[in-house]
């Protein structure tokens, strides 16, 4: 089984049926509390799909961030200043790199970066 560093564009178009997703649908799931934040102000915002269902499955997937992994992705996202990259984005990728993984997104920014599977 693959795991991965799911964004909350990844999950997001998971729970809409996006086809590009489905092989990722039996991979092991890993979020951070920024992720989680994000994805429940989505789904609140969008008004769309079931809330407590969804917060419920992904609640069991967050994973700490390590202080320093904040630190190096802040340093990281001063290093991209010049795009449009989000702190939760920042923080999951190098949470991604620390734990061997890759991060899973749809997010344009990071289309060709090392250590990144991107499908929109």
């Amino acid at each position: 089984m693959n795991k991965y560093v799911f964004d909350t564009y990844a999950i997001i178009e998971i729970v809409r049926g996006n086809p590009n997703y489905i092989k990722y649908n039996d991979s092991e799931v890993i979020i951070n509390n920024f992720i989680y934040a994000e994805l429940c102000y989505n789904i609140l915002k969008g008004g769309k799909g079931n809330l407590k269902e969804i917060i419920e499955k992904y609640s069991k997937h967050i994973n700490s961030v390590r202080p320093e992994w904040i630190v190096d992705a802040m340093k990281f996202r001063l290093s991209w200043k010049d795009r449009k990259v989000s702190v939760t984005d920042c923080v999951s990728y190098v949470m991604a790199k620390n734990l061997g993984i890759k991060f899973l997104t749809g997010d344009k920014e990071f289309k060709e970066v090392e250590g990144v599977e991107f499908v929109k």
